[in-house]
């Protein structure tokens, strides 16, 4: 009993023993542990001065970059500040004003319905009224197309007559109605055109005109439906030009044929006299409208004024 109690008190030592190596080696191991992780911060924090100070280096620069960097953009915004102030004209949306602006004249403000209307009346010339014209010519003798041009003309110097009466033109309408009396009788009834043979010559005259001696404005130029050139002045004085021409009036008081022959005669007769001018005009003018406008409206201010036309606001301009 005495062996198995020394037994027990022996291996009783032995554990003892055995439990104090293993608390020992657990403490070197935990002090081991515990001084590499301070030698890492304090690595770390002998490597971060070098760091920092290239660090601040680094930003010193930047610094200095971003400085520069920006003078520059500032110097340029600048620039860009100068160019923009340099217009003072409105803001489009592409950023720029348009290089022209659309030219208006400001005698023909309807010019694109008035070249329409003119092509209108070109074509219909081209392929009606020119050819109409044409067989006219060839199939009337030339002492026979004189003598119906001049009954057309003697009629005329009623309505010249009427308007230069009321443009108070008295001396002007004596020689008018003197001419219609000599014509009329010694001309047989206008074939012949003794007037201008002595002396008084052939007037001018309409409504347009009368408006215009009163001082009524031309107007916007206008194209009228195979009428031709007018404006607004003289397209409201066709309707007292139709009301005063004989062949009009007394279309009323022949019979119903008689009137349509006699008007589409005179519109023949007046566009045969006109077929030499077509080869001039066609190699003269480069814009055919254009020419027309000018020539139309150059032409009417001369009548108005009766040959002495006073300078324009366009020439003064000049």
């Amino acid at each position: 009993m005495t062996r198995s109690v020394r037994l027990s008190s022996l291996l009783v030592v032995l554990l003892a023993s055995f439990l104090n190596g293993c608390a020992t080696t657990n403490k070197n191991a935990t002090a081991s542990d515990a001084s590499n992780e301070a030698n890492p911060t304090a690595s770390a924090s002998t490597g971060a001065e070098p760091n920092a100070a290239a660090g601040s280096t680094a930003t010193n620069s930047a610094s200095n970059t971003g400085t520069q960097s920006s003078g520059n953009s500032g110097a340029a915004n600048n620039d860009r500040k100068k160019g923009t102030e340099s217009y003072s004209g409105p803001v489009f949306k592409n950023g720029a004003p348009p290089a022209n602006y659309p030219a208006v004249n400001k005698r023909d403000p309807w010019e694109s319905v008035n070249r329409s209307i003119f092509s209108f009346n070109e074509t219909l010339d081209d392929n009606v009224l020119k050819p109409v014209a044409r067989g006219y010519k060839w199939i009337v003798p030339d002492p026979i197309e004189t003598a119906i041009g001049n009954v057309f003309s003697n009629l005329n110097d009623i309505p010249v007559t009427f308007n230069n009466i009321l443009q108070l033109k008295f001396n002007n309408a004596l020689r008018s109605s003197g001419r219609f009396l000599v014509n009329s009788t010694a001309g047989v009834g206008g074939i012949m055109d003794i007037a201008s043979d002595i002396g008084l010559e052939k007037q001018n005259e309409d409504f347009g005109q009368t408006l215009g001696y009163y001082g009524v404005s031309s107007g916007p130029y206008m194209v009228l439906p195979v009428l031709g050139p007018s404006s607004a002045r003289d397209a409201g004085g066709l309707v007292f030009d139709l009301a005063s021409d004989p062949v009009a009036v007394g279309s009323f008081f022949v019979a119903p044929f008689i009137g349509p022959a006699v008007g589409s005669t005179r519109f023949a007769d007046t566009r045969a006299r006109l077929l030499e001018n077509d080869k001039t005009l066609n190699e003269a003018a480069l814009d055919k409208y254009e020419f027309m406008r000018e020539a139309y409206l150059q032409r009417r201010r001369n009548l108005v004024y009766d040959g002495n036309p006073p300078p324009s606001k366009d020439d003064q301009d000049e």
